[in-house]
């Protein structure tokens, strides 16, 4: 036994280190000599909040509050800013728990989509790291506002601060790409997107890369300068003594951005008049159960496209059209400060009673603002009423994304004659329609016409 020690560990010796411990554990690591073991580094963790895209259409977004505080301890999950998009005010939860260190985009301050808004660390110890972060963050806006310098010692001033602390370089994936295929060090570009963010430009430019300039583009450069008095044009109107310039709300830049998009849709019109005293007897039926006039216009109009798939179509390439699988009605509906489309989904297989609810419902929303973006952008029909203001009629924009949209005005009493030339009074309201005629044509609107007026003037299937 001894001897089979012995062979397996030689630089123990049990007869004279038994009683020196300090001897015996230099044996032992003389005999297992210790593998070197590097501690992992501990690194800061302080993440960017970020401005979300709130909806497809929207480009940059305004912070209405903050619901929590610097300081704030958040849990992942917890609601921390309210962020005003181009439809909605909605709620900005966090992905990550830990502590709000810095708010860089303070309230009342918009901000594009995808630059940080706030920071968060995890804890303590990093928040003063955080703040330092913020202030490099939040003075880049300010430098592309101010005066430009006139001597190189001031142009090297606004520099300082980023060796006032380790400030966290931030650049697009792509910049990164190419920095690291020309051997750019990133941390010495300056960027100038977003919030000091690096461009692939600005790699470009410290690399010593320029485009050139197409010599098409060389020759046609001074064309604009004879046509620079018509560019002048829209300013060169007078000042009204007295007037005031109010600035669009983020809701209006949307509907702006809409209405000027829907301008490249060659678009045609049909107008129909349809008899309305059937539906007027239904509506004082169903009145005191909580249905509307719209949510009738509404579920006619969708029982009508079930019949028409092609009014309920959209062209979003120009060169095909979808036909859409859910009848998804769009409605016009007046706020505060501008105007929203909640939608009514799957209005053809709703009943009337459950249409009115769910209508109650996205018109308190819309009004508090607070509209989720698939009750606002999911519409495939669009449905505008002023016949509650005595409209008789009147033509609306098609907005983009959809195929068709239908005004309709006033119902009032009319003069009529049957075939035999007898005269009597009906209630008529006009209907017009706006489509896209690259996908609907005059036939495809007249016939859907003619089933929506036939539903209208025979009601009793809209409560089945």
């Amino acid at each position: 036994m001894a001897s089979l020690l012995h062979s397996k560990s030689p630089a123990l010796s049990f007869s004279s280190t038994i009683s020196s411990p300090s001897s015996l554990r230099s044996s032992v690591a003389a005999a297992f000599p210790a593998r070197p073991y590097k501690l992992p580094a501990v690194q800061s963790k302080i993440r960017e909040i970020f401005m979300p895209a709130l909806s497809s259409t929207m480009t940059e977004g305004k912070i209405v509050s903050w619901t929590k505080s610097e300081g704030d301890v958040l849990s992942k999950g917890e609601s921390v800013v309210v962020v005003e998009s181009d439809k909605a005010d909605m709620d900005v939860e966090t992905f990550y728990g830990g502590i709000l260190a810095a708010i860089v985009v303070n309230e009342g301050e918009t901000a594009p989509v995808g630059a940080p808004i706030g920071l968060l660390a995890e804890t303590e110890d990093e928040i003063a790291e955080a703040k330092i972060r913020a202030k490099g963050q939040s003075a880049t806006p300010k430098l592309e506002t101010s005066p430009p310098a006139t001597t190189t010692s001031e142009a090297a001033a606004p520099a300082a601060p980023k060796v006032a602390g380790p400030i966290k370089i931030v650049a697009t994936p792509y910049a990164k790409k190419l920095a690291k295929q020309h051997k750019i060090d990133i941390n010495k570009v300056t960027g100038t997107g977003a919030f000091g963010r690096i461009t692939p430009e600005d790699v470009e430019k410290a690399a010593g890369i320029t485009k050139s300039i197409p010599a098409a583009t060389a020759v046609a450069a001074p064309i604009p300068s004879a046509a620079a008095p018509a560019k002048a044009s829209p300013t060169s109107f007078p000042d009204i003594p007295g007037s005031t310039v109010v600035p669009f709300t983020t809701m209006q830049i949307a509907v702006s951005k809409n209405m000027m998009e829907s301008l490249s849709v060659p678009t045609f019109r049909v107008g129909y008049p349809v008899s309305t005293n059937a539906l007027d007897a239904l509506y004082e039926k169903v009145k005191p159960k909580g249905v509307t006039m719209t949510a009738l216009l509404a579920k006619a109009a969708a029982m009508a496209l079930a019949q028409h798939p092609v009014v309920n179509a959209t062209c979003k390439d120009g060169k095909s059209f979808t036909y859409n699988s859910s009848i998804n009605i769009a409605v016009a509906v007046a706020i505060n400060g501008g105007l929203i489309t909640p939608v009514l989904q799957d209005a053809d297989k709703l009943d009337l009673y459950l249409l009115s609810q769910k209508w109650k419902e996205l018109v308190d929303k819309a009004r508090a603002k607070q509209l989720q973006p698939h009750e606002y952008n999911s519409g495939t029909f669009t449905l505008s009423n002023l016949g509650m203001f005595g409209v008789d009629r009147f033509d609306a924009i098609l907005p983009p994304g959809q195929g068709a949209i239908m005004a309709v005005g006033a119902s009032k009493p009319t003069v009529v004659s049957d075939s035999e030339g007898f005269f009597f009074v009906k209630n008529k309201m006009l209907v017009n329609v706006t489509a896209d005629h690259r996908i609907i044509y005059g036939a495809d609107l007249a016939a859907f016409l003619q089933t929506f007026s036939k539903i209208v003037e025979n009601p009793e299937s809209l409560t089945m």
